[in-house]
């Protein structure tokens, strides 16, 4: 959740990433999901510090919680590649397993930012969760599921127990990670459908 007050104005920082071009043969590419989600968390990560911000209040906030939104778009060209039917199971099961893929490599490619080395020449400094991780739903070892009661069930390739220790032991570098939305622009100009995708991939 954002929030805007009388010293902070709520900012995000979006991406988008291109479902259908992780199809391949017919199979989705769920290794390739997460590696580019990893790197687009990273890039978004840096924007923050690089930015340009109108006023105080934006800056103030967004350097505070360093909140990231990563978006997709062509959810149903994906559904099409794959001859699957929109309102079928199997498509309700392939969108929920794309999100839970790409909210654990958001969280993975925070947590790694949160504990890497700043570089000091004597000792091992970590550059840190955002300054105000402390008291967060995450900080209590509560992911984003499990505030709506939910778990992860298209994913047991992945370790979700692990992860949760790494976050309990570096914190995360952004206090925000997935931001389902139209992304319309940007569909248009990769020539993908424009789509607000199911209620499923809110809980990621």
């Amino acid at each position: 959740i954002e929030f805007t007050s009388p010293t902070e104005t709520a900012v995000c920082n979006l991406g988008s990433l291109a479902l259908p071009r992780f199809v391949n043969d017919g199979k989705f590419d769920f290794a390739g999901l997460r590696k580019y989600t990893r790197i687009l968390v990273r890039n978004l990560d840096i924007v923050i510090d690089k930015n340009f911000y109108p006023t105080p209040e934006t800056r103030n906030s967004n350097t505070k919680h360093r909140p990231v939104g990563l978006g997709v778009q062509g959810l149903a060209d994906v559904f099409a590649l794959m001859s699957i039917p929109w309102t079928s199971e199997q498509a309700t099961q392939l969108n929920r397993e794309i999100f839970e893929n790409l909210y654990f490599a958001a969280v993975e490619a925070s947590v790694e930012i949160a504990s890497e080395d700043l570089g000091a020449a004597n000792h091992y400094t970590p550059i840190g969760s955002y300054s105000s991780f402390k008291g967060s739903p995450a900080s209590e070892g509560k992911l984003q599921f499990d505030l709506w009661g939910q778990q992860p069930t298209q994913t047991p390739y992945l370790n979700w127990t692990e992860l949760k220790s790494k976050v309990d032991t570096h914190g995360l570098r952004n206090s925000l990670l997935v931001a389902p939305m139209p992304t319309a622009s940007t569909s248009q100009i990769l020539g993908n459908n424009e789509c607000i995708e199911p209620f499923t991939s809110n809980l990621y």
